[in-house]
């Protein structure tokens, strides 16, 4: 059975960095895309980053420059790095699977638990 497994959150000072770690299991098979998406509280989940089986990646707006998805097919992991951090950043992180390239939360039908990312001013 394929699992996700989220690791990696922290609480850091505004303009640190933090760098995510997501294990795949080995769903990085055929066509999929693979993304982090957040969730602050009282607010909607929200796609963050994403990466697809050619390595197309794609971000949202408000984190362009700062973070970076990455993906080792080799150590079936996912990567996250996150630079000049904000406290708007502070969420509970998840990483994704689908078969879908976007970053819309519904399009994904396989989640991880999710890792605390706090950000402090």
């Amino acid at each position: 059975q394929v699992q996700l497994v989220a690791s990696g959150g922290d609480s850091v000072q505004a303009g640190g960095s933090l760098r995510l770690s997501c294990g795949t299991s080995g769903y990085t098979d055929g066509e999929y895309c693979l993304v982090w998406i957040r969730q602050a509280p009282g607010k909607e989940r929200e796609g963050v980053a994403g990466i697809d089986n050619n390595d197309k990646v794609t971000y949202r707006d408000s984190i362009k420059g700062r973070f970076a998805i990455s993906q080792d097919n080799a150590k079936n992991t996912l990567y996250l790095q996150m630079n000049s951090l904000e406290p708007e950043d502070t969420a509970l992180y998840y990483c994704a699977a689908g078969r879908t390239y976007s970053l819309v939360p519904q399009h994904f039908s396989l989640w991880g638990q999710g890792t605390q990312v706090t950000v402090s001013s």
